[in-house]
């Protein structure tokens, strides 16, 4: 739905409940699309969260590879003293 900026002046509270409703409402001036009216996202709850990181662990743990541990990779590049060898 595209709707000028004055004619929403006057049906801002009808052009929010239909935002609200999951239509799209396009603001235009002079025809020319300047805003648009969207229902904000409700915030994730903590549990939501939760979930969501454990499946992000989870993909992690089923990409990780058998190897060396990451703070030892290197060491080839060094002798028993310490220095880059």
């Amino acid at each position: 739905m595209r709707v000028s900026v004055s004619e929403a002046k006057g049906q801002l509270t009808e052009l929010v409940k239909r935002a609200e409703a999951g239509d799209e409402v396009i603001l235009t001036r002079h025809g020319h699309e300047v805003a648009r009216l969207v229902p904000i996202a409700p915030a994730p709850s903590a549990d939501s969260r939760r979930a969501l990181m454990e499946r992000i662990r989870a993909a992690a743990a089923a990409k990780a590879r058998p190897g060396p541990d990451a703070a030892r990779s290197q060491d080839f590049l060094y002798g028993d003293d310490g220095m880059p060898g």
